[in-house]
C-alpha cells in the first residue's frame, strides 16, 4: 500500500510555503441538505474550495464536503475540534456524524466538532457533493464496480482465484487511471494536512487541535512536521508508525503495509482471543461458545472447513444470504475492531454490534452449515450513471501512491509464506494490500519526514494493548518518532480507544484537549467493558 523520489528540501519547501500562498477557503455554514439522514440533526453543512495542486494554488480547486456540530456551551467555547475517522477514505460527513457520542460530553459542549471529506473521497451523502472531480470513483456506479470486481471483491482463495485477483485489480487500476486521471497523483496525506490547515485557518482558530483515529493518526503526524508552529491538541489514536508508512525510507521493500504495521499477525491474535473469551462465556453472552476455549477454537476451525468446502446459505429479511470462505473471514476482519456493541438509535446506519454480533453470525452459518447451496445470481445492474459512491478505490488512491509495496514476484512470496505467519485471517489482511503492486499512480507530493520536526505543543498518543488493526508497537513506536509525545496506554481490545471506550483514558483525552495537561508517563488505563460480559 513506491513513493516518487522528491528531494526532502524541495518537499519541505512546498509543505510549508504553498498554504501560505492559498487561498484560506469561506465556509458559508448553512443548514444541512433537506435529503440528508437524521445523522446531521444538530449540524451545519459547508463546502471548501481548495487548491486541486499546492504547487500551484491560486489554479484549479477543488470543493471538501464539511460538517460542523456548533459547540452546546458557547459562553465557554475554546475552538475547533477536527477529527478524521481514518480509512485512508474515510467519510467524516458520515461517521463522525454518528458518532458524536462517543464524543465525550465536556469536548462536544466547548468545542466545535468539525469533520469533512478529504479529497478524493466521498460519496454525495451531504448533497454537498465534493466538485465533480474531487472524488476518485473509476466506475459510473456501484453496481458497475460490483459487477467487474465479481468473486474478486474479497481475497482469493487458491491458485486459480489468485491468478484472476491479480489480473483483475491490475485492470481496475488501468480504469481508474483513464476515468480518474491526474487525480490519482493528487490525493496524498501531505495535501489533506494542507488542506486541514486551510480549514484551520477557516474557522479561526491559531493552531489546531485535533483528533485522529487508526490512519488519521498518519494525517495527525504529517501535519504535526509541516506545521509545527501550529499544534494546540493532537490526540493521534490506533497508530500507524510512520516508519511502518513510509517503509523507513528504504528503498527495497520486503513487506507490504499491513505486513510493516503487524495488522495481520494482530488479526491473528485477536481473532484467538476473541474465540478464547467466547468460549468462557455462556451461550447466552457468546452465541458461539461451546463451552470451553479449546472447544471453541475446535468448532471454528471446523467451520472454517466446512467453508472451503463451499458456501452456506442463510435466510436473511427478506433474502437468503450466501456466505463463502472469503466473505466471512474479509467481515470478521472488518469487525474485529469493535468489541462492544454501540447503538445510535437517531442513526442506526452508524451502530455496530460487536464481537457478539460476529459470533452469532458464525453461530448461524454453523447451524445452517448442511443448507444446500443455493445458485449465485448475477447482481441487479443499474444502467450507467454519474452517480457518486464510495469505494474501495478511495483508500487505494492514497495508500498505494505514497507507502511503498513491493514487486509482484516478492508479492507472491509473501503470500505463499502468509497462511504460517498469520492464519487464514492473515490472508484476507495481505490480499488488501495486492492492488497497491500494479498501482499506476505515485504521488509526488507524498511527505516522508522527517518525523521529529519540534512541536508548539505536546502530542497524545493512545494505543490499545489487543488491537487487531494497528497493534501496540506501532503506538509505542509513534510517540517515539514524534520530537515531543506521550503515550497513553490501553489494557484492552478493539481498534481505537474511541470505539472501545475507556473512562480513564476519556477523562484523560479531555484533560489534554481542554487544559493542555498529559498524562503522567507510563499511563496505563482500563477499558470499561470486558468482551461478552
Amino acid at each position: 500500500m513506491a513513493l516518487a523520489s522528491l528531494a526532502l528540501a524541495t518537499s519541505s519547501a512546498l509543505a510549508v510555503e504553498a498554504p501560505a500562498r492559498a487561498a484560506v477557503p469561506t465556509l458559508t455554514w448553512g443548514p444541512c441538505p433537506p435529503q440528508s439522514n437524521a445523522a446531521l440533526a444538530g449540524f451545519v453543512c459547508a463546502s471548501a474550495a481548495v487548491p486541486f495542486d499546492y504547487s500551484d494554488p491560486s489554479g484549479r480547486t477543488i470543493e471538501l464536503a464539511v460538517v460542523k456540530h456548533p459547540a452546546t456551551d458557547p459562553a465557554h467555547r475554546i475552538g475547533t475540534l477536527f477529527m478524521n475517522p481514518g480509512g485512508p477514505g474515510g467519510q467524516g460527513t458520515t461517521q463522525i456524524t454518528g458518532w458524536l457520542p462517543l464524543v465525550p460530553e465536556v469536548l462536544r459542549e466547548r468545542f466545535d466538532v468539525v469533520s469533512w471529506d478529504p479529497r478524493g473521497v466521498g460519496g454525495d451523502p451531504l448533497g454537498i457533493a465534493p466538485s465533480p472531480g474531487a472524488a476518485v470513483q473509476c466506475f459510473a456506479s456501484q453496481d458497475a464496480e460490483g459487477e467487474f470486481l465479481g468473486e474478486f471483491a474479497n481475497f482469493p482463495v487458491g491458485h486459480r482465484q489468485q491468478q484472476g485477483y491479480i489480473s483483475t485489480w491490475r485492470l481496475f487500476g488501468k480504469i481508474c487511471a483513464r476515468r480518474v486521471g491526474d487525480l490519482l497523483s493528487h490525493v496524498s496525506t501531505a495535501e489533506t494536512a494542507r488542506d486541514l490547515d486551510l480549514l484551520r485557518q477557516a474557522v479561526g482558530d491559531q493552531a489546531l487541535t485535533y483528533w485522529g483515529q487508526s490512519y488519521g493518526t498518519v494525517l495527525g503526524a504529517t501535519y504535526a512536521n509541516l506545521f509545527p508552529d501550529k499544534v494546540r491538541a493532537l490526540v493521534l489514536d490506533g497508530n500507524v508508525a510512520p516508519s511502518a508508512w513510509t517503509n523507513a525510507g528504504e528503498r527495497k521493500v520486503r513487506q507490504t503495509i499491513t505486513q510493516r504495521i503487524g495488522q495481520d499477525v494482530s488479526m491473528d491474535a485477536t481473532l484467538s482471543a476473541m474465540l478464547n473469551l467466547c468460549g468462557q462465556a455462556p451461550v447466552d453472552k457468546c452465541a458461539f461458545s461451546a463451552g470451553s476455549a479449546a472447544a471453541t477454537d475446535a468448532k471454528f476451525d471446523a467451520l472454517l472447513a466446512r467453508l472451503r468446502q463451499g458456501p452456506i446459505t442463510l435466510e436473511g429479511e427478506g433474502e437468503t444470504l450466501r456466505i463463502d470462505y472469503a466473505l466471512f473471514l474479509t467481515a470478521l476482519s472488518e469487525g474485529l475492531g469493535w468489541v462492544q456493541p454501540f447503538v445510535n438509535e437517531d442513526v442506526p446506519a452508524a451502530s455496530f454490534g460487536g464481537w457478539p454480533l460476529l459470533m452469532d453470525i458464525a453461530q448461524a452459518l454453523w447451524e445452517n452449515r448442511d443448507n444446500p447451496v443455493e445458485p449465485r445470481t448475477a447482481p441487479s445492474l443499474s444502467q450507467p450513471t454519474t452517480e457518486t459512491y464510495a469505494g474501495p478505490e478511495q483508500s487505494l488512491a492514497v495508500f498505494c501512491a505514497e507507502s511503498p509495496a513491493p514487486t509482484l514476484g516478492r508479492f507472491r512470496r509473501l503470500a505463499r509464506q502468509q497462511p504460517e505467519r498469520a492464519g487464514p485471517i492473515g490472508e484476507a489482511i495481505l490480499w488488501g494490500d495486492e492492488p497497491c503492486v500494479t498501482w499506476p499512480a505515485r504521488s509526488p507530493a507524498a511527505y516522508e519526514g522527517p518525523w521529529n520536526t519540534p512541536t508548539s505543543a505536546p502530542i497524545l498518543v493512545i494505543g490499545n494493548t489487543t488491537d487487531p488493526n494497528t497493534p501496540l508497537p506501532n503506538s509505542v513506536k509513534m510517540a517515539a518518532e514524534l520530537a515531543d509525545a506521550r503515550l497513553l496506554t490501553v489494557n484492552g481490545y478493539g481498534h481505537t480507544e474511541f470505539i472501545n471506550p475507556s473512562t480513564c483514558a476519556s477523562n484523560a483525552v479531555v484533560s489534554y484537549v481542554v487544559n493542555g495537561v498529559l498524562p503522567p508517563p507510563g499511563t496505563i488505563c482500563a477499558q470499561d467493558a470486558a468482551p461478552f460480559q
